[in-house]
């Protein structure tokens, strides 16, 4: 925060002037003074002992004495164990708060023309199902991380891969074509992505019957799944799809329509957005050209039966294949193809792919063949490796039809806020008002569940905890800036007007002091949630103020003051605290209402 530069070059001076010593204030070591020692920031000086010879304790006192009289920040200091623990003069903090409430883009950066462009993977759907709940996680990590790298004044690109061939997608046209009778989305009532996937669950199940019936006449299991007719027709009608057949690319054009449109609608419903959206078939015959360049350079080799491999041992890896022997692709090679389009369209700087951690050693080979390519970014490519989400009744599997589909997990989480929302007081909505604060409450519940855990980590989803209005939940931050706009409404009503400009000869109390502590440690949380890609930053730092902020609205009086000054700079610091809210939930892809 802004006070905290200061104090950082205060020190710097002071080191500079008590012993000599050149030092950049950026690496002066500040953090917030812990709660059971008296302060408001800490000073670490063990750095300086060995070049000024004396102890950090004397350091500290030499310090502290020279700040206290130097620098207008500091008002009082104590020296601990070497740790320089400082009072920030009272004047700071409204100096502080009124910086923050003139800045209606606080703690955000602006982007310049200049800019480094990133670019973000994420969702990289099949079109054979709809989205379920392990997308959900994927889409909010990754439109999460758009806005939080936006925010950290970095151009960005969203992109999507859709996964549109291949033999899973053979198995919904099959299943279709043998049993679907010619129905339509519209003529089923359904969007094109459950009936798609419906048929998928079908040839699934049809598939075992045959299974199971060779196995009954004598096949070992492994026999029979390669044997049963279905999925040798699913094969062939993957071979006709790669040969161009026009029956075979028709149908495999009109039921993707039918599943993008499906995909639209849920994008559209839970928030999320794309720059730009690749398609896999697009892609797959670029990377088998790419690593036939590769081939040719002497980055790759060729086996005897005609598969190219990547040999990776000098980089600690095994060998990779890139393209079989029959001369068709894997997914390292889409991934090649889809990546070389991207760096002819865009002048990517960094490129992030949020992946599952099931694909970690995937991306460290991607990362190895890509710089071996020539792309510049190749070598620093970033896999956001996430954990898996489960439900407290276990695993998901798309072929049996157990998935948690997205769309219904919508749909229960808004019926459910709307369910709970029934017995708060409301003032004065219309149904159509408690529908919409619902939608946002429900979302909002769903989003902040998933997002306030570290992304590396694998989660249960609770949907029921997760609908709260007390705790660390989305509900809660949403209420808690529902109710300072409420009572910032009661004060307009009263005629109290809020300055753009506090008197900073205002004292704050310990409270009060904290709040606009934690509101000016805003841009450093922002920060951090970019470097380290990680919305569970943000996420915790919203409860965090949403807490600390109902504590002081508790304890203290705002529109019962009786002080006019003191209540008129509580409710800008109440202000305060709802703007950085909803900024902060916004990173999150999450709305808030201004009433509940």
């Amino acid at each position: 925060m802004e006070l905290e530069q200061s104090i950082a070059k205060a020190t710097a001076q002071a080191v500079k002037s008590l012993y000599g010593i050149d030092v950049d204030a950026d690496k002066i070591q500040i953090q917030k003074t812990k709660k059971e020692f008296q302060g408001d920031v800490t000073v670490v000086t063990f750095a300086f002992s060995k070049a000024a010879h004396k102890s950090p304790d004397a350091i500290g006192q030499e310090i502290g004495e020279y700040l206290k009289n130097n620098a207008k920040e500091v008002s009082d200091f104590n020296v601990i164990k070497g740790f320089l623990n400082i009072s920030v003069a009272k004047t700071q903090w409204i100096d502080t708060l009124n910086k923050i409430n003139k800045d209606d883009n606080f703690g955000i950066k602006s982007v310049e023309d200049n800019a480094p462009l990133v670019m973000i993977e994420y969702s990289s759907p099949n079109t054979n199902k709809p989205l379920h709940l392990g997308h959900v996680r994927n889409n909010l990590l990754g439109y999460s991380l758009s806005k939080i790298m936006t925010a950290n004044g970095n151009k960005v690109v969203k992109t999507n891969i859709v996964n549109d061939r291949g033999i899973h997608i053979c198995k919904s046209m099959l299943a279709w074509q043998k049993w679907g009778e010619n129905i339509t989305p519209e003529a089923a009532g359904k969007k094109g992505d459950h009936l798609v996937g419906d048929f998928y669950v079908l040839f699934d199940k049809k598939y075992k019957e045959q299974v199971n019936e060779l196995m009954a006449k004598g096949e070992s299991e492994e026999e029979a799944k390669k044997n049963a007719p279905l999925i040798k027709e699913a094969q062939e009608m993957l071979r006709k799809w790669e040969a161009g057949d026009k029956e075979v690319r028709e149908l495999w054009s009109m039921m993707n329509q039918w599943v993008y449109q499906g995909f639209d609608e849920s994008y559209k419903r839970l928030g999320v957005a794309f720059d730009k959206i690749y398609y896999e078939s697009d892609t797959y015959l670029v990377g088998k050209q790419k690593v036939e360049e590769g081939l040719a350079k002497g980055e790759f080799y060729k086996r005897e039966d005609g598969s190219v491999w990547a040999n990776l041992e000098k980089d600690g890896l095994d060998e990779k294949l890139l393209l079989r022997s029959d001369g068709t692709s894997v997914y390292m090679t889409q991934d090649i193809g889809t990546a070389t389009l991207r760096f002819k369209e865009f002048p990517i700087d960094q490129m992030i792919y949020v992946v599952g951690n099931e694909q970690n050693y995937h991306f460290q080979v991607l990362s190895i063949l890509l710089d071996r390519l020539g792309f510049k970014w190749g070598k620093s490519l970033v896999h956001f490796s996430y954990g898996m989400v489960e439900l407290p009744n276990g695993k998901m599997k798309s072929r049996e039809g157990t998935v948690v589909d997205a769309d219904d997990l919508m749909d229960d989480m808004i019926a459910t806020a709307k369910e709970m929302g029934k017995d708060r007081e409301t003032e004065g909505a219309t149904e159509a008002e408690l529908n919409e604060i619902a939608r946002i409450v429900g979302l909002g519940a769903l989003k902040y569940f998933i997002l306030k855990v570290d992304p590396k980590k694998n989660m249960l989803f609770n949907p029921q905890e997760s609908i709260d209005f007390n705790g660390n939940t989305g509900p809660f931050i949403q209420y808690t800036h529902a109710r300072i706009k409420s009572v910032l409404r009661k004060a307009a009503a009263e005629g109290i007007a809020l300055p753009e400009q506090l008197d900073n000869s205002i004292e704050t109390n310990e409270k009060e002091t904290q709040l606009i502590q934690l509101l000016a440690s805003y841009p450093n949380v922002v920060a951090q949630a970019g470097q380290e890609f990680s919305p569970s930053v943000i996420a915790n730092y919203a409860y965090e103020l949403s807490k600390e902020f109902n504590q002081f609205y508790h304890d203290y009086s705002f529109l019962k003051e009786v002080n006019p000054v003191i209540k008129q700079m509580r409710l800008v610091l109440a202000a305060n605290v709802a703007k950085t809210i909803k900024s902060a939930m916004s990173l999150l892809g999450i709305e808030v209402p201004e009433r509940m």
